[in-house]
């Protein structure tokens, strides 16, 4: 399969008359075939309404069905073999083994909320049956389900071309909440969107559902994705870009005259405490796993290690030469696009006049190489200095340097909301790490020990969100199968018939999940 160089409204490709929207090989600034025409609001409204129109009939698909949707999707992009990793490589730089991790997990992503879908727990069902005997007041009978939001908006992600764009997580959860998704195409990697959301479309039709289930659509600039989220008929939005991106849609959403809610993962700096017991007993190995995450795919993840807050000593010393040698030997890497590439030497830029310069790795040769970049600043200076704390997208760190534990515990204060905060301890530090925990807990979704913020596992139990404005809603995850619950409301239904019950609250439970009844788990 190649692209064709179409949005897909339902089951239908749609060439677009707006502006032009043309790939680019970030290694050698060819631009790549064929363009792509950005689509009018009325062809916008087309892809809503359709949505609309599929969202009873898909939210109350099985659970079987909706679970074998989703499987068949995964399959799906697999069928796209190596067509689809080398345009991914080609749109974005990135090399092969990394697009096929991410091809795989995005797959798996997918096959999880299968798993998830069918088992049933997030139905979270809630039976209460009537007391009619009770005193001094009887009780009616009341049961509780959740139900699909309705139709979602997805915007596909820059820097993960597959596992945060159109079959990416936030279109696997709410397609597995039982939500019709409208995805805005990331312009960055077009032919790449195309040929998943085809898979998509294909997964639609062959497994009967109504073709308004999916839609992709591209469009350059910012209307496309304003149109979309002002819609009526759209009611909730995942997004993972840029705070000021965010900040944009948030302000869309809450000016509708029904206001819905943002989903947006949007700016975090993951600070790094290195405590000091374990910097004195492994400066050089911290130093060596610092700069390997800061590295990893040229710092384009949201999880990167852009700060590192430990006390004034020689082991502090000690740790910044050695990851001021490893970020020398660090060979530039290509960056996704020329707008990340430049946004990157801006941030730099911005860095030096308020920060001292470590260490810069060698210069690339490609148009779009990321210069590794390491800085430090002292804690005074970084308690009144709002720069500093600004996100680097890219391989830059800033090493805050504390007089003491207190100092440490006031820059943990100052921060903003993240999506992870780190603490590299060893046996002594406990104490210290236990005077930190309560702040880092307020300021991130998740908190690790003598590890590296990169490397997002998709599983249950991880949470990848936080304070704003690591994310616009701290209570959810964009990441992990609780992401479901993004995309879900409960209802109640009062004394109705057995006849009107949803098959999720009939009373001989034919769907077999787990329910609370009576305050009991059954």
């Amino acid at each position: 399969m190649t692209p064709q160089g179409t949005s897909l409204i339902g089951q239908h490709a749609v060439s677009g008359n707006q502006a032009v929207i043309r790939a680019i090989d970030p290694a050698s600034g060819d631009t790549l075939a064929p363009d792509y025409r950005g689509l009018s609001r009325t062809e916008v409204a087309q892809a809503c309404e359709l949505a609309w129109a599929a969202f009873d009939h898909y939210r109350e698909t099985s659970l079987e069905e909706r679970a074998t949707f989703l499987e068949t999707i995964a399959a799906e992009i697999e069928a796209l073999g190596d067509a689809l990793v080398k345009r991914a490589m080609g749109e974005t730089g990135l090399p092969q083994a990394r697009i096929e991790g991410e091809r795989g997990r995005t797959c798996g992503q997918l096959r999880l909320f299968a798993s998830v879908v069918r088992a049933g727990e997030w139905l979270d069902v809630r039976v209460d049956p009537a007391l009619p005997d009770r005193q001094p007041m009887p009780r009616v009978d009341l049961r509780q389900r959740h139900v699909a939001l309705g139709p979602v908006t997805v915007f596909g992600a820059s820097n993960f071309p597959l596992a945060f764009s159109v079959a990416g997580g936030d279109t696997a959860s709410a397609l597995a909440a039982g939500c019709p998704v409208v995805v805005k195409a990331h312009s960055a990697h077009p032919g790449t969107s195309e040929l998943v959301g085809r898979a998509v479309q294909k997964a639609v039709a062959s497994c009967g559902l109504p073709e308004g289930v999916f839609s992709l659509l591209f469009g350059s600039g910012k209307e496309i994705g304003q149109a979309l989220v002002a819609d009526p008929h759209i009611q909730a939005v995942g997004f993972t870009g840029s705070r000021s991106g965010g900040l944009a849609l948030m302000a869309t959403a809450q000016a509708r005259p029904q206001p819905i809610p943002v989903y947006a993962e949007m700016s975090s700096i993951n600070p790094v405490f290195l405590l000091p017991e374990a910097l004195k007993a492994r400066s050089q190995e911290i130093a060596e796993g610092f700069i390997g995450s800061l590295n990893m795919g040229a710092g384009q993840f949201c999880t990167n290690p852009g700060l590192v807050i430990a006390i004034k000593d020689k082991a502090l010393d000690a740790f910044t030469a050695a990851a001021g040698e490893a970020v020398k030997g660090s060979a530039a890497q290509t960056m996704l696009t020329p707008g990340i590439h430049a946004a990157y030497q801006d941030g730099i830029g911005a860095l030096v006049g308020e920060a001292r310069e470590i260490a810069r790795g060698p210069v690339g040769d490609g148009p779009c190489a990321c210069q590794p970049a390491l800085f430090a600043a002292s804690a005074s200076d970084f308690l009144k200095s709002d720069a500093l704390q600004a996100e680097v997208f890219g391989a830059a760190s800033l090493v805050i340097e504390c007089d003491d534990l207190d100092e440490m515990r006031a820059v943990a204060e100052h921060l903003e909301g993240q999506l992870t905060t780190t603490l590299q301890m060893d046996d002594g530090d406990l104490d210290a790490a236990r005077a930190l925990l309560p702040v880092l807990e307020r300021k991130a979704g998740r908190v690790l020990a003598n590890g590296w913020p990169t490397g997002v596992e998709v599983c249950h139990a991880m949470v990848h969100g936080g304070p704003f404005p690591a994310t616009s809603d701290s209570r959810t995850t964009s990441v992990g199968s609780a992401a479901i619950y993004r995309f879900l409301r409960p209802v109640c239904y009062q004394n109705l018939p057995e006849g009107l019950l949803p098959e999720a609250l009939k009373e001989d439970n034919p769907l077999g999940v787990s329910r609370l009844v009576d305050g009991k788990r059954d």
